[in-house]
């Protein structure tokens, strides 16, 4: 017999019943009924129940044992009475009656239980994390994790991707965020940089004539947490293909993605074919460039009927150049209360509030209601209806000024709005494609340029639109994949030519010399035959969190950190040693 286990916790059927098995694991819950020793083990597989009366002659030891406690027991297999079968576990039919019993490691008493659904301080779990993963719904999260790595995987390969592993340790490169240092021993002074992404590396693959690549890969950024966004280290499904423009990579990634929602999914219906959205309009429809297409709301601009109306606020607003009103359509919302609820909604976002109007029934006919519906009039009301497609019981909500002042606020009043009138859907994953963005945008503060999206990428229009349009009007081969209002991905066909690099750059305020120094080695490759290329990396753990239904990543990540970036479990980070310091000739100077 095995030294530990004849079978895992989850084997044992009716066909055992008769048979000596040894069996191992933790001791997941005890009870006694009337001197009856019940024990629930479990191991990585499921659980079995195995049970000691006073003639056993383990009944001694096993009466001493505690939860979370490893023991090992042999017994014969029975079966349960049919009244007590537990349809709910595998081993359901049958028990264990014990006949001898071993503890493999005894445990203390545990600082969070791990039987039940307790909800314990974040602290307290990611300080005993090995504890919090023996929890049922955080193992199973873990082991999607692990199913869905393994299904992107074969999907990858099944279309002829290859994968390579690109380095860890490498120079900095302006993807966005803050890197993670490591100084270098052998060249004192001098840092290497933990990579952001493998965005140069996976390019130069294509230019070394691999075609199709992807990698399961590890990225690093310096960044604040947040819910959907782990600090320090995250994991990509990183992808790039030669020859291809942007429809081929959308058609090489669509199936892939489709493909693992709807075998993890749990039944729930995936977008059948993904939608392509121009930044521009996913912005004017949604407020926001990752919009969840489970709601239906879309709003729409209605200038048109305040400009030179009685609503003052309104009509002075139309008259600055650059600004709009903008209508968000609430079926269902046209109660006086919903619409006072979401105005205070607005204000707590930051703005002076959202105008409304509503309609109801008065002597028969569909009649405007609401402060704004006399300011401007039964006649412009109506058309405002008309255009929304509203009706009787039906609202509408309206934000003003320069977009870019109230976007963000009506993307999220909209989001708002979907979920209190039940018009989002909850049990589905729509995805879309966002196209056409903006190669540059304008800081409102300083009014400098700079990239809105990823700096590698090709121009629509190539030199040319960068040297003769105006920067601002220059849109991207860059798109985003975003599934349920989750941006999973971005990405991009990629520039490979030099002297569109040192225009594009050129046009942020970077000199050709500047290019050279920190894209040298991309800048070499693509003089020696660079073909068409592009990519895109989906988050693993973005991907994993909506299949979970997850609020917080975390949940689907083995090991976090904490909002602070603290590894509490391991306590990093650490304090150097002054002998680690001396090593690579480095002080630590203290903050003021």
């Amino acid at each position: 017999m095995h030294a530990y286990r004849t079978h895992t916790c989850a084997a044992l059927t009716k066909a055992d019943v008769g048979t000596t098995v040894r069996l191992s694991g933790w001791v997941h819950r005890v009870r006694d009924h009337g001197g009856i020793l019940f024990i629930d083990l479990r191991d990585h597989y499921g659980i079995t129940q195995v049970l000691c009366d006073p003639d056993s002659p383990a009944f001694a030891g096993v009466e001493k044992v505690r939860s979370e406690w490893v023991i090992r027991i042999d017994g014969e297999v029975k079966a349960r009475a049919p009244e007590l079968v537990n349809p709910k576990l595998p081993t359901g039919e049958i028990e264990v009656f014990v006949r001898d019993f071993e503890v493999l490691g005894a445990a203390e008493e545990l600082p969070l239980p791990v039987f039940g659904d307790q909800e314990y301080p974040e602290e307290t779990r990611l300080k005993y994390r090995f504890l919090d993963l023996r929890r049922d719904k955080l193992h199973s999260s873990i082991m999607l994790r692990s199913k869905v790595i393994s299904s992107l995987r074969r999907r990858m390969t099944d279309q002829g991707f290859n994968e390579f592993q690109t380095p860890i340790l490498t120079a900095s490169s302006p993807e966005g965020a803050r890197d993670f240092l490591v100084p270098s021993r052998l060249h004192p002074g001098k840092f290497y940089a933990l990579p952001q992404a493998p965005q140069q590396f996976k390019q130069l693959c294509m230019i070394a004539g691999f075609d199709r690549y992807f990698q399961i890969a590890p990225c690093f950024r310096d960044e604040d947490p947040r819910a959907d966004r782990s600090p320090g280290e995250f994991y990509q499904l990183d992808i790039e293909m030669s020859f291809v423009t942007q429809e081929d990579v959308f058609r090489a990634i669509e199936p892939v993605m489709r493909g693992v929602f709807e075998e993890f999914g749990g039944g729930r219906p995936v977008t059948p074919e993904f939608p392509r959205i121009a930044y521009r309009d996913s912005m004017l429809w949604y407020g926001s460039d990752k919009p969840d297409l489970r709601n239906p709301i879309k709003m729409q601009v209605v200038s048109e009927h305040f400009a030179g109306s009685g609503f003052k606020i309104f009509a002075a607003l139309l008259e600055q150049e650059g600004t709009q009103i903008r209508a968000i359509p609430a079926p269902g919302g046209g109660s006086r209360k919903f619409c006072d609820r979401m105005n205070a909604f607005a204000q707590k976002e930051g703005l002076p509030g959202m105008g409304y109007i509503f309609w109801r029934e008065e002597n028969g006919e569909t009649a405007a209601a609401g402060p704004l519906a006399k300011n401007i009039g039964p006649e412009r009301t109506e058309a405002i209806r008309q255009q929304l497609g509203l009706g009787v019981g039906d609202a509408a909500f309206f934000l003003g000024g320069q977009p870019s002042s109230f976007e963000a606020v009506a993307g999220k009043a909209r989001n708002a709005i979907g979920l209190e009138l039940g018009l989002t859907a909850t049990d589905r994953f729509d995805f879309c494609w966002i196209v056409d963005f903006p190669m540059y945008e304008k800081d409102p503060d300083s009014g400098k340029l700079d990239f809105s999206h990823n700096p590698f990428s090709m121009p629509q229009g190539g030199l040319e639109a960068l040297e003769t349009m105006n920067p601002l009007d220059v849109l991207g081969f860059q798109y985003d994949i975003v599934c349920n209002g989750i941006e999973l991905s971005s990405g991009a066909i990629r520039n490979h030519k030099p002297e569109v690099m040192y225009k594009a750059f050129e046009i942020v305020g970077y000199s050709k010399e500047h290019v050279d120094a920190h894209f040298g080695g991309m800048l070499s490759a693509f003089r020696y035959g660079a073909p068409p290329h592009g990519g895109i990396a989906p988050g693993v753990d973005r991907m994993v969190m909506l299949l979970a239904d997850a609020e917080n990543i975390r949940e689907v990540i083995m090991f976090p950190m904490n909002q602070r970036a603290e590894d509490l479990m391991m306590q990093a980070p650490a304090e150097a040693t002054n002998e680690q310091l001396r090593e690579l000739g480095l002080r630590v100077i203290p903050r003021d």
